[in-house]
């Protein structure tokens, strides 16, 4: 449903050079919800912006549901139509809600329709429905300044849907949201997701975000995406920035004579007692060192560090049988420090 392909972008001013975007390449498929993550600066503000065009880039292209954006020409009235045309199926909610203060919660969804062309009587029919599907119908005739910071954001929410699009685009929609508001918020967008059969790409800084909602994501640094993929695939796949910033383990190195272990539980093993059935069945004494479960994607997920005694040489037997379990077993860098999730923030960081 979207596809960049090698996207730069470059901001100038006063003779310095910013690169924003370099090279950046995202597919994501009909349907998804996809998180883009990463620290401020980092490139995703410009890239969700390079999506519908807001930003255009110096070079690579943008396909939003087999159309190239990128293609259609920009400048001035008559030549901006196709882009403007091709821009209705994508809908865009932004962090400070972006609501016209002077305007009803009805007028602000009405505005795009307003654009659109529909009639008066098609418009308040058209509005008072989205309203009534992001639950704020009752609110229909209050001004912004009435509000509450998550009602607002629902009104965005109509307010985007408002053209019914295929694609809906989220910039740091959450983050100016308390965090049981931002979970309200994040489920709304779920419901809508599933029920209109939307494509979402979400841009935040918080992973508990990604947790939540997201069936995929990408990092992104320095304008660079340097990991993505499918939650479930990525949290099975060893040595995963993703994953570790995820479900950040910790936990003490060892001695030379230990054996230091993180797991990841997924599917049918994460209701298995796997590490007493390892206790007894190879008669070790595990410890455990640092642990984190959630749900991701509907589904529970959890990584575990845990320390043997011996070497991992020593230890193949016991690897095994974690292996066999059918966990995703990794043996971190034993000369490394300790990884500390300190690049990304989540609730209670």
């Amino acid at each position: 449903m979207i596809t960049t392909t090698d996207l730069t972008k470059v901001y100038r001013s006063r003779g310095r050079e910013v690169t924003a975007l370099d090279g950046v390449s995202l597919r994501v498929e009909p349907g998804q919800m996809y998180g883009v993550i990463g620290r401020s600066g980092a490139g995703k503000s410009t890239l969700i912006r390079c999506v519908n065009l807001l930003e255009r880039p110096d070079s690579g292209t943008v396909t939003v549901n087999g159309e190239d954006l990128t293609a259609l020409a920009g400048r001035g009235h008559r030549a901006g139509r196709p882009l403007r045309r091709a821009r209705t199926g994508i809908g865009m909610i932004f962090q400070h809600f972006n609501l016209l203060s002077s305007r009803t919660v009805r007028g602000n969804v009405e505005l795009p329709l307003e654009i659109l062309g529909l009639t008066r009587r098609e418009r308040a029919r058209k509005a008072l429905d989205l309203l009534d599907l992001v639950g704020l119908a009752d609110h229909a005739r209050a001004y912004p300044a009435q509000l509450s910071g998550g009602q607002k954001q629902r009104v965005g929410i109509a307010r985007a849907l408002a053209g019914d699009p295929k694609v809906l685009l989220s910039d740091e929609a959450t983050s100016a949201l308390d965090p049981e508001t931002t979970r309200s918020v994040l489920q709304l967008l779920r419901d809508l997701n599933r029920q209109l059969g939307l494509t979402v790409l979400l841009i935040t800084h918080e992973m508990d975000v990604v947790k939540a909602v997201c069936d995929a994501a990408a990092l992104m640094e320095k304008g660079r995406i340097v990991e993505s993929g499918v939650l479930s695939e990525l949290l099975a796949t060893p040595g995963s920035r993703l994953a570790g910033e995820l479900f950040p383990v910790g936990g003490a190195r060892s001695a030379e004579d230990r054996t230091v272990v993180d797991i990841t539980f997924h599917g049918d093993s994460t209701a298995q007692p796997v590490i007493s059935q390892l206790a007894r069945s190879h008669d070790v004494d595990v410890s455990i060192l640092g642990a984190a479960m959630d749900t991701v994607g509907g589904r529970q997920v959890g990584r575990m560090r845990i320390e043997l005694p011996g070497r991992p040489e020593e230890n193949t037997r016991a690897l095994g049988f974690l292996r066999e379990a059918g966990l995703t077993v990794e043996l971190p860098d034993q000369s490394a420090p300790a990884p500390v999730a300190v690049e990304l923030t989540g609730e209670g960081a």
